[in-house]
């Protein structure tokens, strides 16, 4: 008997001892600064806690910044950077250019290889129009498995070489990582490269051309949630923000909000 109620004390123990341990490392992993310490892969994410503010990412702003990276401007500013994901064309830029020049609106296109290959005429108008054109990688591979400095910079300078070949000019220095995919290392090479890594602080799920959804679900999405500083990420390949976009620029102008460029933004 002595042996059995022994032995469920060392168990009642062992079973205190790890919740004890188990508490810092719970504040650790969700602390907002696992960017800044830790050397894991992770996926960029959002915890929108108030609708109107800066939602929290899983790293900070300060944090970001050491390594030249961004993800929203000043929460004072009733400004948006609007920003759009071009992994191929599926037939909608030419109608989101327009809009956005009716709008004054300077947008930055994050495009990959596939997109310079297929839509040369498409991104040199981007250009021509005042927009920025980034680097979202040749391939679009997941970065986050490339601890070779030498593949990942491979990555981003194939697409500057076609870039370059295609305009006849140099790439902005501006990087998005491919499904928001990293590693405190990918950001450290980035910037070594002389890049500004820009993530986001609001989006939603536009990416399924099969499934798009209504323009009262993309609203519902994007209107409460803006904020002062949004870097906004919309996808090109979006029949629906293709639809909703002039009203969307109306609606986010009539609220008050300018539009600003990565220029003003990674300073």
């Amino acid at each position: 008997m002595f042996y059995v109620i022994r032995k469920k004390h060392l168990v009642i123990a062992l079973i205190c001892c790890l919740l004890v341990v188990g508490v810092p490392l719970a504040v650790t992993q969700f602390s907002g600064q696992t960017v800044a310490t830790a050397a894991d892969n992770s996926n960029w994410g959002l915890s929108f806690q108030e609708n109107g503010k800066t939602p929290v990412g899983n790293a900070t702003a300060e944090a970001l910044k050491q390594v030249n990276a961004y993800y929203a401007g000043p929460s004072d500013q009733k400004v948006i950077y609007l920003t759009f994901d071009a992994g191929y064309e599926n037939g909608y830029t030419p109608a989101i250019l327009d809009t956005l020049k009716k709008h004054n609106v300077k947008a930055a296109f994050f495009v990959v290889g596939n997109y310079i290959e297929t839509s040369p005429d498409l991104v040199k108008r981007m250009v021509e129009e005042g927009h920025i054109v980034g680097n979202h990688t040749y391939h679009h591979p997941d970065m986050s498995k490339i601890a070779d400095p030498a593949s990942f910079q491979k990555e981003m300078t194939s697409l500057e070489e076609l870039f370059k070949n295609t305009t006849g000019q140099e790439m902005p220095k501006y990087y998005r990582p491919p499904q928001g995919k990293y590693s405190q290392s990918n950001l450290q090479m980035a910037n070594e490269m002389g890049y500004k890594t820009v993530f986001w602080s609001l989006a939603y799920v536009d990416w399924y051309v099969d499934k798009q959804p209504t323009p009262e679900e993309a609203f519902q999405k994007l209107i409460p949630r803006i904020h002062p500083g949004a870097v906004v990420l919309l996808h090109s390949t979006s029949k629906t923000n293709c639809d909703i976009l002039d009203e969307l620029l109306t609606k986010w102008e009539a609220e008050g909000y300018t539009f600003g460029t990565l220029d003003q933004l990674c300073v």
